[in-house]
């Protein structure tokens, strides 16, 4: 576990990642990723509703306008669409997605209606997901978060319902075919032990304690079928290769990093800005940039099959763009961003590793113009002081205060690196996500 230890010291001692913007060469690292090829191993990053301008903000706000996150240091980069489609008629498309129908979108190559956890539109058909092609030729798997297990993100890879809410087995009233009495996987949390996931860590306790029909809950079929069980931190030191890992570190979603004043109605704190209070999460709960250092030490196990998949989600982004919070939302993109930082330098110690970096869907933030009293935005503000001692000012405009804020519906960034990187360039689409994750997964020739 050398690797493991280096990487955790790493993660413990790293801040924003700051990258002075350089006009360098960057034609060696285009062309390394424009090679096509088999990747031994996939590492997708997905930021839940981690549109540009949420970037952008956390950019602005913790590296400054001259910096660069680690997320945009990847050679190749392009844009895709993530339209869902209707229930009722999926040739008509529905322009704003949510969680489970984009994931689905990437993680089987089909579109489907919102709510969906990798079926079909109206027809209900389990739709093939990329971690279980994965599985079948032999790859090891991973899926880490920062919300429940159970959620839409980390769900579209290892579990099949008719909606989303379906995530424990005392939450299936919305899926009365998929329950087990009625023939159909059962819930969320227990398809996702039953697909063998070699590492699944993220919160979401109180839906694997929840009992099944034989009264066992899924933690305890989790124990029963290998997995090593941890609760905290401090239980990544117990995680072994060669056995499975079950984390639940919440019993609902993990906590935010950084903590701050909400978004108001003008004049907010216009005149005032803000700076965020960091270290918010409890020592109990280990940072994304941990998990994602313990993952690739259990995964990376060189002669153990052809190789790994692995999915890491920041996902409470999403979560603290609906209550327009900015400070636990860049908090979020910030504690991504080491993640991504620890994949990228796994990525490069070992080229034939695909790494691509992403989210689901946009979301409401905008950064706009100075508020003044005959001329502000009429959604909730939140000014800001950023790291180059500059006001920055956010504006939550696609809901009512104290409402939960839309997504949006625009394209977005898609960068890589690595075996099939080239793919991402232009604009593509979200479903085409899968198909370059599925040629990377080509057998050799």
């Amino acid at each position: 576990m050398r690797y493991s230890r280096a990487l955790t010291a790493v993660s413990v001692v790293l801040g924003a990642v700051f990258i002075r913007a350089q006009n360098t060469d960057r034609v060696s690292a285009v062309r390394d990723a424009a090679i096509g090829g088999t990747a031994r191993n996939i590492l997708l990053f997905i930021g839940d509703g981690m549109g540009d301008a949420e970037i952008t903000l956390a950019r602005y706000y913790a590296v400054g306008a001259a910096g660069r996150l680690a997320l945009d240091t990847l050679p190749m980069t392009g844009a895709y669409t993530t339209y869902a489609v209707e229930e009722h008629d999926p040739s008509l498309p529905n322009y704003v997605p949510d969680s489970a129908s984009t994931g689905t979108a990437w993680a089987t190559g089909h579109k489907t209606s919102n709510g969906r956890i990798s079926t079909s539109a109206r027809d209900d058909r389990d739709l093939p997901t990329i971690l279980e092609i994965a599985q079948q030729r032999g790859y090891l798997t991973g899926d880490v978060t920062t919300a429940e297990l159970t959620d839409a993100t980390p769900a579209v890879l290892a579990a099949h319902v008719a909606r989303r809410a379906c995530q424990g087995p005392a939450d299936m009233a919305a899926c009365p075919q998929d329950r087990k009495s009625a023939g159909g996987p059962g819930s969320i949390a227990e398809q996702e032990i039953a697909h063998n996931v070699d590492v699944l860590m993220g919160g979401g306790a109180a839906r694997f304690e929840q009992a099944m029909k034989d009264g066992r809950t899924p933690i305890q079929n989790a124990a029963k079928n290998g997995y090593e069980v941890i609760r905290d931190a401090a239980g990544l030191e117990r995680a072994k290769r060669g056995r499975k890992l079950l984390g639940l570190f919440a019993k609902g979603n993990m906590t935010t990093e950084w903590s701050g004043e909400e978004a108001r109605p003008y004049p907010s704190n216009v005149g005032s800005p803000q700076r965020c209070t960091e270290d918010h999460r409890p020592a109990g709960e280990p940072a994304l940039a941990q998990m994602t250092t313990t993952a690739l030490a259990l995964l990376d196990r060189p002669g153990a099959g052809p190789g790994f998949f692995l999915q890491v989600e920041g996902a409470s982004i999403d979560k603290q763009d609906h209550v327009a919070d900015p400070c636990g939302q860049i908090g979020e993109t910030i504690a991504f961003d080491r993640a991504i930082k620890i994949g990228i330098d796994y990525a490069k110690a070992h080229p034939g590793t695909l790494l691509v970096v992403t989210a689901d869907h946009a979301h409401t933030s905008q950064i706009v113009g100075r508020a003044t009293e005959t001329d502000h935005p009429t959604g909730s503000i939140s000014e800001l002081l950023t790291i180059d001692r500059a006001p920055l000012t956010v504006s939550y405009g696609t809901n009512l205060y104290h409402r939960s804020q839309d997504h949006t519906g625009t394209q977005l960034r898609i960068a890589a690196m690595g075996p099939q990187a080239a793919g991402v360039v232009g604009v593509i689409d979200q479903t085409d996500l899968f198909q370059l994750m599925l040629r990377a997964l080509e057998p050799r020739r």
